[in-house]
């Protein structure tokens, strides 16, 4: 422990910097989302050590602590403002197809068919009157693995 605890005393900057590089690597693996600030914040404190700023651990601790602190809220700040929660989730490809313009790729036959939208092909139901290959329908809701149409 002793030649650790030497190493931190003589270049504080390798040991903020192993913990930021451990925090990244951390939520690389884990897509979390929680530990980027941490890690940043990590960075920042090695590169006010490596400047020579010497504060102390319980300086560098408490710089690290009011970083990650206010990196975290401020973002959170802006993940609210850059996509709110009545807004579909980017990663929730099939709730964004709602609502689409969608082109008509195979027949209706007994109400099903087949459309292309957001680049893929779909299993479709339509009531009523089916619609034209060619022609466009809006995507009302999903069914399971296909989705529900309307003629446009």
């Amino acid at each position: 422990m002793t030649p650790l605890l030497d190493l931190y005393a003589s270049q504080p900057f390798w040991f903020w910097l192993a913990a930021a590089v451990l925090l990244l690597a951390v939520e690389s693996a884990a897509s979390t989302e929680w530990l980027l600030w941490p890690a940043v914040a990590a960075g920042v404190v090695a590169v006010v050590t490596a400047l020579g700023l010497r504060i102390g651990f319980a300086g560098e601790a408490g710089v690290f602590a009011a970083l990650t602190i206010a990196a975290t809220l401020l973002s959170r700040r802006l993940v609210q403002r850059v996509n709110p929660a009545d807004a579909p989730d980017i990663n929730d490809r099939d709730s964004r197809l709602i609502g689409q313009r969608a082109q008509v790729v195979a027949p209706f036959i007994e109400g099903r068919g087949r459309v292309f939208v957001s680049g893929a092909e779909w299993a479709a139901e339509i009531e009523g009157e089916p619609v034209m290959v060619g022609e466009s329908v809006i995507v009302e809701r999903l069914t399971g693995s296909g989705l529900k149409v309307r003629a446009v």
